[in-house]
Order: structure tokens, then sequence, then C-alpha cells
């Protein structure tokens, strides 16, 4: 049984939800950020895979059952959303994945509460919050969301703030905690290995797991072997 619940930060209502019931205590948590037009619901199936772990995942502003303002989308901004959800969930300690543009945000929150995350969790994305580019919002919407029916995961007017409003950062920076790279092979993956040689510069303790079925959306492609490869490596850590 999930948990789903609000929290309010700052005036924006964000959307979480929680696997706490039936959770095993003695397993530190883990929490997840979605990739750029996911929402919470989306990982429920990897929630149920990951028990009795406890896991919390949450739907940035402008995605899902979170609300909507119009503007704050920039990658502090996101860091406060996912701050909110982990003060709200009373977590101490606790493990991070990113996926996607989700990577800038667990990023840009870790590298500012390392003391409080026993390891992290990168799919497929470099250690960077990207600019998008004049045109990516207006081809976004219409090529992607528009057909694919996801304008209810995330709203247009998010998708119009993120370009406005997101600076190019560099998110490559030590980090003293073990941490688990997932890279697609085949085409679409937006790790190449430049990115994967710089990981192994800056992460002391690094595990790199490549998906030869798989470009960028290894859920997809692989799932089994990506939601394995997750547990395997949180259950290694905790040694």
């Amino acid at each position: 049984m999930h948990i789903s619940r609000n929290v309010d930060n700052r005036g924006v209502g964000i959307h979480y939800i929680d696997s706490i019931d039936g959770s095993d205590p003695s397993l530190i948590p883990l929490v997840i950020s979605p990739g750029l037009s996911e929402t919470a619901e989306e990982y429920l199936e990897l929630l149920e895979h990951m028990r009795p772990r406890r896991c919390v995942v949450l739907s940035y502003r402008g995605r899902g059952g979170s609300d909507t303002p119009v503007a704050g989308y920039n990658l502090a901004d996101h860091i406060t959303d996912l701050a909110s959800v982990i003060r709200e969930a009373g977590l101490e300690r606790y493990h991070m994945m990113g996926y996607s543009r989700g990577v800038s945000y667990a990023l840009g929150y870790v590298l500012e509460h390392q003391e409080q995350v026993h390891s992290l969790i990168i799919e497929d994305y470099p250690a960077e919050h990207k600019q998008m580019p004049d045109g990516w919002a207006e081809d976004y919407i219409h090529n992607y969301l528009i057909p694919y029916y996801r304008t209810d995961n995330i709203r247009p007017e998010a998708v119009w703030g993120i370009q406005r409003e997101s600076t190019q950062q560099q998110l490559d920076k030590e980090l003293d905690l073990p941490v688990l790279v997932q890279k697609g092979k085949l085409e679409g993956s937006l790790l190449n290995e430049e990115h994967i040689q710089g990981f192994k510069e800056i992460y002391q303790n690094v595990v790199i797991k490549e998906y030869y079925h798989s470009g960028h959306d290894i859920r997809s492609s692989e799932k089994l072997a990506l939601y394995q490869d997750i547990k395997d490596f949180l259950a290694g850590v905790e040694k």
C-alpha cells in the first residue's frame, strides 16, 4: 500500500508517494527524482519491486498531481521541491536516485546535503543542468507531449517555464559516497564515453552498469535488469 501525500513548498503544492506502510525500517529508504515529464505514479512498479525497502518519489512542480506555478522553474526551484518532500517525509538518511533531467535535480540536492545521502544512482544523464535552447518548448510540446498524450504528466506552462528560466550549470563535483551510473549503449543514450570517464574521475567509489539493448529509456527496454541492479547496489552498499 502506498501513501499519497502533498506538501506545501512556499505556496506550491508538491505531490509525492511514500511506500512506508509495511516497509522494513532496518533498510535505508530510497528517494527517487523522476525525469523531465515523469510523475510519481510512473514509478509505482519500481516501488513494488523495491519492497520491503521504503521508497519516496515526487512529482516536480508542473507535473502530475503537483501545482503549476507561473514561475520558478530553474534548478534551485526544483531542488526546493525535493527538499520539501524529504523534510515532510521525515527522512534523515537515504539513498538518492535520479533519471534523465531528474539527475540534475538530485545532484543539485546531494551536493548541498551530502552528509545525509548514503549513496547515489545516476540513470543515463550527465552531471549538469542543461539550459534549454530557443524553440525547444514548442517542439517538445507539439512533437512529444501532445502526440504521446503526456500533457497531464507535465503541463505546457511548466515546459515554457523551464525553457525561459533554466540556466546551464555544471554539477561535476567530487562526492565521497558510493555511486551507481546506469548507461544505455544504443543510440539515444544521453551519456557518452567522455561522461563516463568524468564520473570515474570525480567519484572515488563508482560502479558503471551498461545496458546493451537500451538507449536512454532503460526502464522500457531492460526493466527487470535495471530494477535488479538498483536493488543489488543498495544492498551491497549497506553491508
